[in-house]
């Protein structure tokens, strides 16, 4: 294998980020949302969020890559308290410290290769800096490879679900929450 790293993003990494989201939720997502909102994403728009997110957005965007190559990445922020609260809307005395992660995508054909343990520790290092001693992603229920990235990584469900409108169809997720204090493995 190729020298694998993580680092920050830049603005040179955000078209190979739109790359990765785009192809990965096509390929991934095929059987969990509908086609016509798959076809819907477009380079551009993705482009422009990624664009506005490494430039001034609250959190922090990594990409992992494999020699000369970008082959995933992650995008962590504090966790909106919406985000952290139980069912009856009370908030965990640990709230102000959770970070969540917006998005993990690793390219499948890099997948296996520890790149996405690489980008969640790194991620969760940086809030750990920052005082962060939790963190928090939302999983679809079956997206099997994700729930098994977050445990394997120490994280579990915490009982919460939610049910988004993904295109006229229900998308069931799961919320996984686990610790900042993430070792990487050789």
């Amino acid at each position: 294998m190729a020298l694998a790293a993580v680092r920050p993003a830049t603005l040179d990494d955000v078209a190979e980020i739109a790359r990765i989201q785009l192809d990965t939720w096509r390929l991934a997502y095929a059987a969990l949302l509908p086609a016509d909102l798959l076809a819907e994403l477009d380079s551009e728009s993705a482009e422009t969020v990624w664009r506005q997110a490494i430039e001034d957005g609250p959190g922090l965007v990594f990409v992992a890559t494999e020699g000369e190559w970008t082959v995933g990445f992650c995008a962590i922020l504090p966790a909106p308290e919406d985000e952290v609260a139980a069912a009856d809307g009370a908030l965990p005395e640990d709230a102000l410290h959770v970070v969540q992660v917006g998005t993990l995508l690793v390219e499948p054909r890099w997948g296996r290769r520890g790149h996405g343990g690489r980008l969640l520790a790194t991620a969760t290092a940086a809030y750990r800096e920052k005082g962060g001693v939790r963190g928090v992603a939302w999983v679809p229920q079956e997206d099997k490879a994700s729930l098994n990235f977050y445990r394997a990584a120490g994280w579990d469900t915490d009982g919460t679900v939610r049910t988004l409108d993904a295109g006229g169809r229900p998308l069931r997720e799961y919320r996984l929450t686990g610790s900042l204090e993430l070792e990487l493995r050789d």
